[in-house]
């Protein structure tokens, strides 16, 4: 993954003695999470992977369009799966991050190529600022994803421990405002909307206090209960 992100085009694994089943698996598990690597050659002691994507036909502000895309729907997912409290959804969701990851591979990848060759941004149509700021919008991206996956992997507790009614509405009303701001934050940065993004930034305080709210009533709650709405509620924050 880091030779990947480094930005080799060509990737050589060998052994001295027949590459172990262990390692084929990992290089097969990296070929379906990459985007771009293909096995071209395969022997029993050696494997090369080559980068058979032309960077340039993914644009940055696609890829990081298409990341938002796919979080916003994991975000809506894990909110239903509370409400109607639904295990397999949540296990689903927590399986969708790798989808996110590998988006955020390429991102990082592409990155890394543009800083190696800088013609590489005339071809892509875009500068070294701008695609430096999609880095880190994309690095920020993936962390909201990851923060899903944690409430996913909560939200089986608070089913099994019958969370009551009320502390579910207000942590999805948490929810929807959380993403409320993150699908602000994206217009705003596409749309180049300075005064969207300031009025963005000050919502925050109002989800902080709702999430406060939460809290606090979640304190009242078994040791076990509480625990899980914590989590739950500083991911949505």
């Amino acid at each position: 993954i880091g030779a990947y992100i480094a930005g080799y085009t060509s990737l050589k694994i060998t052994s001295p003695t027949r590459l172990p089943i262990a390692v084929q698996n990992v290089i097969r598990s990296f070929t379906q999470l990459a985007i771009g690597p293909e096995v071209i050659e395969e022997t029993e002691q050696s494997v090369v992977l080559k980068d058979l994507l032309n960077p340039t036909e993914m644009p940055f502000d696609q890829t990081i369009k298409r990341m938002y895309v796919m979080v916003k729907r994991m975000h809506e997912d894990v909110m239903r799966a509370l409400q109607e409290k639904d295990k397999t959804l949540a296990a689903d969701i927590i399986s969708r991050d790798n989808d996110v990851d590998r988006l955020h591979w390429f991102v990082a990848r592409q990155y890394n190529i543009l800083l190696q060759n800088i013609s590489f941004a005339g071809k892509m149509n875009i500068t070294i600022e701008t695609a430096s700021t999609c880095f880190l919008i994309s690095r920020i991206i993936e962390r909201i994803g990851d923060h899903i996956v944690r409430i996913s992997e909560n939200i089986p507790n608070l089913i099994d421990h019958n969370l009551d009614k009320k502390s579910i509405s207000k942590i999805v009303t948490a929810g929807n405002l959380s993403l409320d701001i993150f699908s602000k934050s994206i217009s705003s940065f596409f749309k180049k909307d300075i005064i969207a993004s300031n009025e963005n930034i000050e919502s925050v305080s109002t989800l902080e206090s709702v999430c406060e709210e939460i809290n606090t009533h979640a304190l009242q709650q078994k040791a076990i209960i509480a625990l899980s709405v914590g989590y739950v509620v500083e991911s949505i924050r």
